[in-house]
């Protein structure tokens, strides 16, 4: 489940693309996610996949004409666009998205758009020379300007058997922008919130390093759950993979020397900052030019290592006046104390303790809240979603409180 999506209703458009099909999949993401999802297929859509294909996934009826009621009295277009918390057309043709532009009004999707008051999301899809079209571009500029989220299309193979820009944008896309629209006016709204995640790499030579196998998937999680709650969100990574993550600022940042300058150029604006990341806590004294040469004669390599910056007590030492600092500690043994002596050493408003190696790379932590009034609360075994989303929590609350 994801907390922004639950007992939300999503309207989900759906018009007449070969793409249909990647749709049937959305819906069930979203339905898995705990959303209450109303399919409307316009009828070149049913000519692709059949509306049964899509009713046996979400467990309720297809709408797919106007001219029927959703019950007695209810005209369906009137109520779905009332009832609707967002409202997303994926696939969206060159039609729909010429008619969406125009206020034209002919179907049970046009007709539920006009109706409809709550955010627009679109994902275009189309042969490429139909997208780069002035036209498209132009209608695509109108729907824009009235605040609709536009998400993609992307580079690939086309069903024409040409490769170019026009497909469906990834499912993970749809599912962070409709999640971003959604979390708008949340209580974190107008607040700014700095995550970091990943671990550091700390260069040896320039092929080797010192690092650990933090996956950063913590962090992330974080910068997710707090841009549900409509924080502006800034996420510093370290070594990893740059994250796949809508709505959301990236600073690159894979060494703890680049990463403590991230974390200080953003700190100012911060009512928040969430150190998730693994940063290295020593670097080689000298990094060496050129890659270390093994050399048959040689039995071993000493390496002397001088201290990293220590990012959170940095932080803690120059906060904002309001600001909350949530710090990280993995710990390999005695957890809770080492925690609470990280938390009063480094200035700290909360510091979430967890074991490793056992979490690192998963989707589950078992973690514990340490906090100012020197109490322990064993959070379980919970995922990492989850966890970040009890974290955000108790940020918007500690911010609220501090208000007050």
């Amino acid at each position: 489940m994801v907390p922004v999506l639950q007992g939300k209703r999503v309207v989900l458009g759906v018009t007449g693309s070969i793409a249909v099909y990647k749709a049937v999949a959305l819906a069930s993401t979203l339905y898995q996610a705990g959303a209450i999802v109303e399919v409307i297929m316009t009828e070149a859509a049913t000519r692709f996949v059949a509306p049964l294909s899509f009713q046996a996934i979400i467990h309720r009826p297809v709408h797919t004409s106007m001219w029927n009621l959703l019950a007695e009295t209810e005209i369906g277009h009137v109520t779905l666009g009332r009832l609707a918390d967002v409202l997303v057309v994926a696939p969206a043709t060159a039609d729909i998205l010429t008619r969406l532009a125009l206020g034209l009004a002919d179907d049970f999707l046009t007709t539920t758009a006009l109706a409809c008051t709550a955010p627009m999301i679109i994902a275009p899809a189309m042969e490429t020379h139909m997208y780069q079209h002035p036209a498209i571009q132009g209608h695509l500029g109108v729907l824009k300007s009235r605040g609709v989220y536009v998400v993609g299309p992307e580079a690939g193979h086309l069903a024409s058997g040409a490769t170019g820009l026009g497909r469906l944008a990834a499912e993970e896309r749809i599912v962070d922008t409709i999640r971003l629209a959604l979390g708008r006016g949340g209580n974190l709204a107008r607040r700014g919130v700095v995550v970091t995640a990943g671990g550091t790499q700390e260069p040896l030579d320039p092929v080797r390093y010192i690092g650990n196998r933090s996956s950063g998937k913590m962090g992330v999680a974080v910068a997710e759950a707090a841009r549900d709650h409509g924080a502006q969100v800034t996420l510093i990574y370290g070594a990893m993979a740059q994250p796949q993550t809508t709505g959301v600022r990236l600073v690159s940042a894979p060494t703890a020397q680049t990463m403590h300058a991230a974390v200080m150029e953003a700190l100012p604006q911060a009512h928040a900052l969430v150190m998730a990341a693994a940063v290295a806590d020593f670097q080689p004294a000298i990094q060496a030019d050129q890659k270390i040469k093994k050399k048959a004669d040689t039995i071993g390599l000493t390496v002397e290592l001088i201290r990293t910056p220590d990012i959170l007590a940095a932080a803690g030492s120059c906060k904002p006046v309001g600001c909350v600092i949530v710090g990280f500690a993995a710990e390999t043994e005695n957890l809770i104390a080492n925690a609470r002596q990280k938390l009063e050493q480094k200035g700290a408003d909360l510091i979430v303790a967890n074991p490793v190696p056992a979490t690192f790379g998963t989707d589950e932590s078992d973690a514990a809240f340490v906090g100012k009034e020197g109490e322990a609360k064993s959070q379980g075994r919970i995922s990492k979603v989850e966890l970040a989303e009890r974290i955000v929590n108790w940020i918007a609350l500690e911010l609220l409180q501090n208000e007050n």
